[in-house]
């Protein structure tokens, strides 16, 4: 039997531990061929691939599978560093099919206490990592396309976050790092296309190493079933996502977790002023707007609180950060 993924290679950034590794073992058993990319410690021979550390573990795992692997600790928010994980992928697979964007780091803070280190960190990590490995994986595809005189296969899938969706207010620099993914991800889905690459986002939800402190007060399931905050309930719509089958998936933002998956839909203009003059002035405006935000509900802002409270059976929606 064919396999989904037979034939493609993929990256997965940040895929030593959690989430990262559940996308990254879930695409090998799909018959991807996989570079585990994790910060950390480079190999001593001089080599692309990791000699020791949570990447090189995930890669010997797949291995042991019968997958096939490799490691890399090089920090994806590093340009050049970025550039050596897309080399590494094609000198060690022959192309690169799939890039998903995982890694990321926390530093949680009200905006009127967060630091500017706190601020850079985040969107470093986060936005410049995400464009990073795109900038090159992109470039790779579109010589790829130029050379077969036609479109190829190429998927990316972005993690962006529920906390950009319902505005965490403890994680201004987070919130902006995943909304500037999905900004990132769209203009690059409408940019590609016609070389056959998609880019899609997805907003999980997952217990993980970076999340404990979040989710401390959901406990894991005693019965042995699986917990609905299990990386395993993300990594299929990755799988999917990087298959053929979801050629025509393209620029979307899915929310996924504990068994479920939710098509967020676009932003809609939802009222529409026109000036009666040749230039709106204060007055006009104030007669206008005023009264239209008073007769909607208090509190109510762009952001989509409802979101966090998506699920199966969720008693109440958590502080959320994927």
């Amino acid at each position: 039997m064919t396999l989904p993924l037979e034939g493609l290679s993929a990256i997965v950034t940040g895929a030593g531990r959690g989430l990262g590794r559940a996308e990254a073992v879930e695409l090998a058993r799909l018959g991807a061929s996989v570079v585990v990319n994790d910060f950390g410690r480079p190999g001593r021979d001089g080599s692309g691939e990791a000699s020791a550390g949570p990447a090189r573990e995930v890669a010997e795992e797949i291995r042991a599978a019968g997958g096939q692997a490799v490691a890399h600790t090089g920090d994806v928010a590093d340009f050049e560093q970025a550039r050596g994980l897309v080399e590494l992928a094609v000198s060690s697979f022959g192309k690169l099919d799939v890039l998903v964007n995982n890694a990321g780091i926390l530093r949680d803070r009200m905006v009127f206490s967060m630091s500017e280190e706190e601020w850079d960190s985040v969107i470093r990590v986060h936005l410049k990592g995400h464009f990073n490995t795109t900038r090159f994986a992109a470039v790779h595809w579109r010589e790829r396309s130029k050379a077969a005189g036609g479109p190829v296969h190429g998927r990316i899938v972005n993690t962006s976050s529920e906390a950009f969706l319902g505005g965490s207010a403890g994680q201004p620099n987070y919130a902006a790092a995943k909304g500037g993914i999905v900004g990132l991800t769209t203009s690059t889905a409408l940019a590609l296309a016609k070389y056959g690459v998609t880019a899609n986002a997805i907003c999980p939800r997952a217990r993980t190493r970076m999340t404990e402190d979040v989710f401390a007060g959901f406990r894991e399931p005693q019965d042995g079933g699986l917990d609905p905050l299990a990386p395993e309930h993300v990594s299929p719509l990755v799988g999917y996502l990087a298959s053929p089958a979801a050629a025509g998936v393209n620029g979307q933002l899915f929310v996924v977790h504990g068994g479920m998956v939710a098509v967020m839909e676009r932003p809609r203009v939802a009222a529409k002023f026109d000036t009666a003059k040749e230039a709106f002035s204060y007055e006009e405006l104030d007669a206008l707007l005023t009264p239209h935000y008073a007769a909607r509900p208090a509190n109510e802002t762009f952001a989509a609180t409802e979101v966090l409270g998506l699920g199966r059976g969720w008693p109440s929606a958590p502080r959320v950060v994927p």
